[in-house]
């Protein structure tokens, strides 16, 4: 290498260094704090679906997004990606087992069909959970499949029966597939008839987008969820806001630092996307959605980030990636991390299931490499799904270095120069 070249690349390396130092200084402390205070206010409403609070949030999600100059994704003429949702108003069951009357408290019917009979002709698929297993996972499961099916439940798990009542008042996508869940064992003959009143209501994933220099048509996606709790009784201390600053306005706040951060950096090869999900407390809607509307084979990764306010069960400066095993994404992300103070480890809580939990798992079901990354100890998270999930309870010094890991981590995947390992698709 001649003294010219050399001293141009060394130039240019100084340059690139420089400037990803300045873009570094983006994710501090300060903004972090600005950012997550602003979404886990008491005037957020604990940004639950179909309430003023979401709104307002969405509003505040997307005003920081045009602040930062993304462009809008895949042909929206905004940061919005509204769709629709049907919620039951009304809902009239009647049904015979074996020729006799059966109480229409005793059926509990999921769907979005305003008028439908069925009986076992109808090729319904017909099943008996094991009352020893997770039956809300199972249920969400046939929820969100294409089979149209039937749960029967023995006398013997009537109080799990009972509180699965509430899934039969859920929004639910259009064409949701039909699910009946019966206080009964399965018998030889049935009949059941639903009517059902409907009303539709929308529901906003807010995206936006960097287009990446070299590989425009490779995706790097990063989400979190922004909607929770809302209102609900007050607690001990008379509070009744379910604020969510770690779940998971603690995501959406890293979301939209690392918005920022790499816009400034402007070195992106593949295009990057930001997308902050509704509807993941009430059954996945807005990652569900989002998932219909990308090719899967075009996104390369998926960072996934969930509950990073409180420090991991190893301390300062670490997280967990969930489904750890199943693609060398972590590795990838431990490799980028080597001689820095940050470290990602395996998932501590494997029997939670948490790869399923969350808005990673629509994606990774269809074979993307998409993973969660979290801080939260979910065998001891004192503050999880209750009002006392605010502010004053994060740790922001340690939010602020987890984003900034966040970055760090994925520079070779941003860059182009690794791939993560394909998913073996399932049904989730």
């Amino acid at each position: 290498m001649t003294r010219k070249y050399f001293l141009l690349f060394a130039f240019l390396v100084t340059f690139i260094s420089l400037h990803a130092q300045k873009a570094y200084k983006i994710i501090n402390e300060k903004s972090v704090s600005q950012i997550e205070k602003t979404l886990s206010a008491d005037d957020m409403q604990g940004r639950k679906i179909f309430t003023p609070g979401i709104e307002k949030a969405a509003d505040f999600i997307a005003s920081q997004f045009k602040e930062t100059g993304l462009q809008y994704w895949d042909g929206l003429n905004s940061y919005r990606q509204e769709f629709s949702m049907l919620r039951p108003k009304s809902v009239d069951i009647s049904g015979e087992i074996n020729g006799e009357p059966i109480p229409s408290q005793n059926i509990i019917s999921i769907g979005t069909e305003t008028s439908l009979t069925i009986n076992e002709k109808s090729g319904y698929e017909q099943v008996s959970p094991d009352s020893t297993g997770n039956l809300f996972r199972t249920l969400s499961g046939l929820i969100k499949s294409e089979k149209p099916t039937i749960v029967w439940m023995p006398a013997d798990m009537e109080n799990s029966f009972k509180r699965l009542g509430f899934l039969a008042n859920r929004p639910l996508m259009e064409g949701t597939v039909p699910v009946f869940i019966v206080l009964h064992e399965k018998p030889e003959h049935f009949s059941f008839t639903v009517k059902r009143e409907l009303e539709k209501q929308s529901l906003t994933n807010i995206i936006g987008m960097i287009p990446g220099k070299t590989k425009k048509n490779e995706y790097v996606v990063f989400s979190a969820h922004y909607d929770h709790l809302g209102i609900g009784k007050p607690d001990a201390t008379g509070d009744s806001i379910y604020n969510g600053a770690n779940d998971d306005a603690s995501g959406t706040t890293a979301v939209i630092m690392l918005a920022k951060y790499f816009k400034a950096l402007k070195n992106n090869d593949r295009t990057l996307i930001f997308v902050t999900f509704t509807g993941e407390e009430s059954g996945g809607y807005g990652s569900r959605y989002f998932s219909m509307h990308i090719p899967p084979k075009d996104v390369v990764a998926m960072f996934n980030i969930e509950m990073i306010g409180t420090a991991s069960k190893w301390g300062e400066n670490s997280a967990y990636i969930t489904g750890y095993e199943k693609s060398d994404f972590g590795k990838i992300l431990q490799n980028n991390l080597k001689g820095s103070k940050f470290h990602f480890e395996p998932d501590p809580y494997p029997q939670q299931q948490l790869f399923y939990r969350s808005d990673n798992a629509t994606l990774a079901a269809l074979g993307v490499p998409a993973h969660t990354i979290s801080t939260s100890k979910m065998d001891n998270e004192l503050n999880y799904h209750k009002q006392s999930d605010n502010f004053e309870t994060l740790d922001m010094k340690n939010m602020t270095e987890i984003i900034k890991s966040i970055a760090l981590s994925s520079r070779s995947i941003i860059d182009g120069r690794d791939t993560p390992t394909r998913i073996e698709p399932r049904d989730l």
